[in-house]
């Protein structure tokens, strides 16, 4: 089967300020004087390939790299070295609604957005009634966006995302958002990409779901790749990795 999603021996890292300037006189005064930085590893050799038609998972403690990682495979940053290879078209939920613009009414942002999403102009109209059916705002589709709530927000980037043609799709904490009744339209989603086979890598700490739904799980730890097979083994190992650090966190305590 075809490799969609190929990342090898990536290392990403942050600088990370140590002091934070929060006053005009802070500021004038950092001036004389240097600020020092702490160097955060967020990933550290990762390697990783996806077929084509998979729903991955990624796992692992807050911290651990995972969204780091989409965002690479999204182009949002760029690895301080080692390779990213991307075949196909790629739509990502990772910070749903960041190109809307409060002052646009819902009907106008998912013609926009979905304009930049490639949305067919043959089926721009239809595409964007689907989204605000999917988000339930048809009563808001001509209501200015800023007046909407974040709730609102979330719902109508996932929708109009949702109606993008793209052969893989990119998933960040996207169980996390939402009331119920939105998450059930989600799933339901998942498992209509998983039914026609789009390549899908989703980040949650959903393990339920993520057992549900994913042919293979990846368990990061740390910045690296701690293990990577089925879903219910790599979660064992998880549940295990958490055990002991929180036994290890107690032991420091005492």
């Amino acid at each position: 089967m075809a490799k969609v999603i190929e990342m090898r021996d990536i290392y990403k890292s942050f600088q990370i300020p140590h002091e934070v300037h929060t006053t005009l006189v802070e500021r004038v005064l950092s001036i004389f004087r240097p600020v020092s930085y702490e160097r955060l590893e967020a990933l550290r050799g990762v390697s990783v390939s996806i077929d084509e038609g998979e729903f991955v998972g990624l796992i692992g403690r807050n911290g651990s790299g995972k969204s780091t990682l989409l965002k690479l495979m999204a182009g949002l940053l760029v690895p301080d070295s080692g390779t990213c290879r991307i075949r196909g078209t790629m739509c990502e939920l990772l910070e749903l609604g960041l190109g809307f613009n409060p002052e646009l009414t819902v009907r106008e942002n998912v013609a926009l957005y979905g304009s930049i999403l490639g949305y067919p102009k043959s089926e721009l109209a239809k595409r964007i009634e689907g989204a605000i059916d999917f988000a339930d705002l048809d009563r808001f589709k001509d209501v200015k966006l800023k007046s909407l709530s974040t709730g609102m927000h979330v719902r109508l980037g996932f929708a109009t995302a949702l109606q993008a043609d793209s052969d893989i799709l990119l998933l960040d904490e996207i169980l996390a958002v939402g009331d119920s009744e939105f998450q059930g339209r989600c799933l339901e989603s998942f498992e209509e990409q998983k039914r026609l086979r789009k390549t899908i890598v989703l980040v949650s700490h959903d393990l339920s779901q993520v057992e549900k739904f994913c042919d293979r799980v990846i368990l990061f730890d740390k910045g690296q790749v701690v293990d990577s097979g089925p879903p219910a083994m790599i979660i064992s190992e998880y549940r295990d990795l958490v055990s002991e650090s929180m036994r290890s966190k107690a032991a420091a305590a005492d």
